[in-house]
């Protein structure tokens, strides 16, 4: 929505009572079937190096800048580098169930002073991806970002060729607004982005959404989705 300025001027209106957000601090954040913990070297690198050797040809990691990692040093290592980092700032996915670690995401790009941040790094296991806890780990960051640190948008990225995450955010309810052609230069091949974002006036409806599709009688005794998660679009 456009407004008139003193000069007949189109401009964007108001944010009232705008002032600039607080940086991610929070350590743990617990839903119903996992648990988002800062990445910890200690705690978490056997787990997710073990999970993550279920992806025996390595096809996880053809979208993501770092990996696939041809043994645990190597592993360790990009685990180090990703633990001492602020932004992006990783945390680790825990199966309430197993109380193991099965993935990894992060937030990135903080941008405090206009309230925008991303979601990136996502690093789902083969234990994790397609589960009810994959949906409730990306739901947990998005409700911090948005109820508990007021963000106003919330972004996205893919490689435009990665179609397993473009669906992902689009049953998550972030909205396609365009392919950066050129973006970004990465294990030596060319990326044209993806960009997808939510707002701040988009959350509500995506909250409601996603919370119920959460609820445990949405889903059989086997763990199986009764109703999908469809975004409104």
């Amino acid at each position: 929505m456009s407004h008139l300025n003193e000069f007949d001027q189109p401009v964007g209106e108001v944010v009232a009572g705008w002032s600039p957000r607080q940086l991610p601090t929070e350590t743990h954040i617990t839903g119903s079937y996992c648990r988002l913990e800062l990445l910890d070297l200690s705690t978490h690198a056997e787990d997710l190096f073990e999970a993550h050797s279920l992806d025996t040809d390595g096809r996880n990691w053809t979208y993501i800048p770092v990996g696939p990692f041809e043994n645990k040093s190597e592993f360790i290592h990009w685990a180090q580098g990703a633990v001492a980092l602020s932004d992006p700032r990783h945390y680790a996915v825990i199966d309430l169930q197993t109380n193991k670690a099965t993935g990894t995401l992060a937030l990135m790009r903080h941008d405090p002073a206009n309230g925008v941040i991303e979601v990136g790094y996502v690093l789902f296991s083969p234990l994790l991806q397609r589960t009810r806890v994959s949906t409730e780990a990306q739901y947990l960051l998005m409700k911090y970002v948005f109820d508990d640190l007021g963000y106003r948008r919330y972004e996205w990225k893919c490689d435009s060729h990665n179609i397993p995450s473009q669906k992902t955010a689009t049953r998550l309810g972030f909205k396609l607004e365009g392919i950066f052609r050129n973006h970004i230069v990465y294990k030596g091949r060319n990326r044209d982005t993806a960009w997808y974002s939510i707002t701040r006036e988009e959350w509500p409806e995506i909250k409601n959404r996603i919370s119920s599709w959460l609820m445990p009688e949405n889903f059989d005794s086997t763990g199986a989705q009764l109703k999908p998660l469809r975004a409104n679009v």
